[in-house]
């Protein structure tokens, strides 16, 4: 492990129990409560050891009727968080300061182009690590307009080869 992830995991303890490969479900429903869309995910969260990120994350979206979609997700780090800022979001994410019980994560982004479209994220990790939830709540123009509920599991450890 290089000396940076050393570090990068020692600054962000929550998000270092993140690493590894999870598998789940997302559902997206609309600001009343409609279900508008459910769909399988695999995740793979990797803290490379060279090269000029850091963190890596790349989402795999199946959905019943055979679509798929892949996206990447590289961070860079500064100021004790990760920042993203690519063809899909421009924003960060770090561990919650007063989480005495080191469970929480929280994110915050814009939509790369629409900047009145932006979310907050909130992951709780179990404390086996082996289970997290994630709860996204989306705004156009600063009104809600969608929510996005994630369960999942973690399916290994290890994200070499990935």
């Amino acid at each position: 492990m290089s000396e940076e992830t050393h570090t990068l995991k020692k600054e962000m303890p929550v998000l270092a129990r993140h690493e590894g490969i999870w598998e789940g479900v997302y559902r997206h429903y609309d600001a009343d409560g409609n279900k508008t869309d459910e769909h399988h995910s695999r995740l793979i969260c990797r803290f490379p050891t060279d090269g000029p990120h850091l963190y890596h994350q790349t989402n795999i979206y199946t959905w019943d009727d055979g679509r798929t979609e892949t996206r990447d997700f590289p961070a860079t780090v500064r100021d004790g968080r990760l920042w993203w800022d690519n063809e899909f979001i421009q924003g960060w994410a770090c561990d919650m300061a007063l989480d005495f019980h080191k469970r929480t994560t929280v994110l915050n982004w814009v939509r790369t182009g629409d900047p009145d479209l932006y979310l907050y994220e909130m992951i709780q990790i179990s404390d086996c690590g082996q289970k997290r939830a994630r709860t996204w709540h989306w705004f156009k123009n600063d009104a809600l307009f969608s929510r996005t509920l994630v369960d999942e599991r973690k399916v290994s450890d290890s994200w070499a080869g990935h």
